[in-house]
């Protein structure tokens, strides 16, 4: 099985009339969204209940761990111990979880987030609080995938039952990872396409990254080429899930749905649309 979302649904205007039916029309095109808002803040439980309220049977959402989760910020500034920021959360997507409506969970570690010890120890510790739920893992820091780590990342990931996402994102030098096609939980694998803005990715003398950081537009070619990659991977794995991440320029609504028209899927379930792309 494959599917595709984005990144969020608020800024999708190519698919979206109603600044208030936002996520409602874009349950019509897509079976699953990346929830990024959850890495900002853990939503209300009454902010969660009303989305599943919202939603068809069929979809999925695709939550950011909280930052404090992955080491962005400090635990210290609201809780008193990690185990809290973990329970909290948890506690949160629980009616989520109850309806089957997570895919996985998100942990996108930050660039500092480097393969030494303490931070496998963490990702250890990530798994005590996670227990059996699905995770996925997106690594900033290259040296996770260098000739030496690679296929310990991998074995690792492999042994605590965690999807590896596969990105496609600009290969800077202090906050990219290479394309590693490979499938490390037999039920989900993640295609994660942050788009190839070289210079918005690198962030240097860039005046406002979030407009700039994601900014592109896939080609054909480069659309054709995710496609096999897709068929690839879910020759080992049980779901192929793509999520479009080049959102500055709202370009990921269109591209994902030319990938969805090559590797001609249909996505049946969906809520009623009620605005066509084309």
């Amino acid at each position: 099985m494959i599917t595709i979302g984005l990144t969020g649904w608020s800024d999708h205007p190519l698919i979206q009339r109603s600044a208030n039916k936002k996520l409602i029309e874009y349950a019509g095109h897509f079976p699953v969204v990346e929830l990024d808002t959850s890495f900002y803040a853990i939503p209300k439980n009454e902010t969660i209940m009303s989305w599943i309220e919202k939603m068809p049977d069929i979809f999925q959402f695709f939550p950011k761990a909280y930052g404090v989760m992955t080491l962005h910020k400090p635990y210290q500034e609201e809780f008193t111990t990690m185990d809290e920021a973990f329970e909290a959360y948890l506690d949160a997507f629980q009616p989520m979880l109850e309806q089957k409506k997570i895919k996985a969970f998100l942990f996108q570690f930050p660039p500092y987030f480097d393969c030494v010890k303490k931070h496998v120890n963490y990702l250890r510790y990530v798994k005590k609080q996670m227990t059996e739920l699905p995770v996925a893992v997106e690594f900033r820091h290259p040296s996770w995938f260098s000739k030496t780590n690679k296929e310990r990342t991998l074995a690792f990931l492999k042994d605590q039952g965690w999807t590896n996402v596969v990105v496609d994102q600009p290969q800077t030098p202090n906050n990219s990872v290479p394309q590693v096609p490979e499938v490390t939980a037999p039920t989900l694998s993640v295609l994660r396409l942050h788009g190839r803005n070289y210079e918005g990715w690198l962030g240097e003398n860039v005046t406002d990254w979030r407009a700039e950081r994601t900014l592109y537009h896939y080609s054909e070619d480069e659309l054709r080429d995710f496609a096999d990659l897709v068929k690839q991977l879910e020759s080992d794995a049980d779901e192929v899930c793509v999520i479009f991440n080049n959102n500055s320029g709202g370009h990921a609504p269109q591209n994902a749905k030319e990938l969805q028209d090559l590797l001609g899927l249909d996505f049946s379930g969906l809520a009623p649309k009620q605005l066509d792309l084309f």
